[in-house]
């Protein structure tokens, strides 16, 4: 094994010729278009009911101000374009290739948030409006002015030494699927931190789309109806639920310290955006009322597995995060959703919920699947079958 100094030598060499390959920019920009197409998707849900109201689409353009706003909306609308901004000019100062990256940025965004806004006026359920085009606008500006900073402060160049120290070279898909896990939290969940459950609502949706269909008929009935689980199969779920992001971390991190300070900031995480869960949804007197004991002992269960599997070798956790899932998914689909939980989802797929209910609700159906398939590219791929990439540091 070198020797520390010579390690960290290797990290900055590496993070220095990520960034003369241009690295960022090619993260960057399919980012960029991945928050793209989130936005059209938070924009034009539930993507039904289309039709010609005999109007023009830009009258919102100078419709007076609505009288009733409140800050969430304001709120709604700034936060939603930033991302975009920051990235199209992250995209646009790493590549070095266009000028006035920040102006490029905010035109594109304020162009996209038009033609969203535009064609809401063909959705019933949407209404458009002069004040969410220019406070998405302005929300673009903001996080392309935060990336300018950044970007002159150098803490892009701090961030890309900081990656390379911490993860292993191919760690992009780990580190997005990271990302999105707290943002998936945050649609409820039946059992805490349980993602996936998607049984129950697919045969419905498939009955639904077969009905006065002869298709209907093949469709697989089930012999008896789907049952609560127990308490000890909820705890399992929840100490699944809390391991799963730990051990997809341990895939990717390189040493055994980091893995410690990643456990905790994980599980605050799931933690934190959980209450944030049941704040939105019951209101903040509410936020822990889901901590009951079954999911203190999953949660403590789950915490105390990660740490006694931190020293795994990051092609086992692969290994295990797989079998995990499986587990997880199983166990999670043998429920039922109940009548408690969906009148639940109903303040969700109402009000001012609409715009981030498909899109929160997407994220927490998929993500388990999402990374069941990139466990099984990553243990079938020849990088990480290399000794030098499985193992840990100290």
């Amino acid at each position: 094994m070198p020797p520390l100094s010579l390690q960290g030598g290797k990290a900055l060499h590496e993070a220095k010729r990520s960034e003369n390959d241009g690295g960022e920019p090619t993260a960057s920009w399919p980012l960029a278009l991945a928050t793209v197409c989130l936005i059209v998707y938070a924009s034009l849900y539930p993507f039904s009911e289309w039709r010609n109201q005999g109007i023009s689409p830009f009258n919102f353009l100078t419709a007076p101000l609505p009288r009733y706003w409140t800050g969430f909306d304001v709120g709604v609308n700034l936060a939603g374009y930033a991302p975009l901004g920051f990235l199209l000019a992250l995209a646009a100062l790493r590549s070095g290739r266009v000028a006035w990256a920040v102006t490029v940025a905010v035109i594109g965004a304020g162009l996209l948030s038009l033609v969203m806004e535009t064609l809401q006026s063909y959705l019933p359920s949407r209404v458009p409006s002069n004040v969410d085009l220019a406070l998405n606008t302005a929300g673009a500006w903001l996080g392309a002015c935060s990336a300018w900073l950044l970007e002159k402060a150098g803490a892009i160049a701090r961030w890309s030494r900081f990656r390379v120290r911490w993860f292993v070279r191919d760690a992009r898909g780990a580190l997005v699927l990271l990302a999105l896990w707290p943002v998936a939290l945050l649609f409820p969940a039946s059992v805490p931190l349980g993602l996936g459950q998607v049984l129950e609502r697919l045969e419905y949706a498939l009955a639904d789309v077969l009905a006065d269909t002869p298709f209907l008929e093949w469709l697989p009935v089930r012999d008896i109806e789907l049952q609560p689980l127990v308490p000890g199969a909820e705890v399992i779920c929840v100490a699944l639920g809390a391991l799963i992001p730990c051990l997809l971390g341990y895939c990717v991190i390189r040493s055994l310290l980091q893995r410690a300070v990643f456990l905790i900031l994980i599980l605050a995480a799931g933690i934190a955006l959980t209450a944030m869960s049941a704040a939105l949804s019951y209101g903040p007197d509410h936020a822990w009322a889901w901590l009951d004991l079954p999911v203190r002992v999953g949660l403590i269960m789950g915490g105390v597995l990660a740490v006694l599997l931190s020293p795994l070798p990051r092609r086992v956790a692969a290994a295990l995060l797989l079998l995990a899932l499986s587990i997880h998914l199983s166990l999670l689909n043998q429920a039922p959703v109940g009548p408690y939980f969906a009148e639940t989802l109903q303040i969700w797929e109402q009000g001012r919920f609409v715009r981030f209910n498909g899109l929160a609700q997407w994220l927490g159906w998929l993500w388990p699947y999402a990374a069941v398939l990139y466990v099984l590219v990553r243990l079938s791929s020849r990088r990480v079958a290399d000794a030098g990439e499985s193992k840990i540091e100290p």
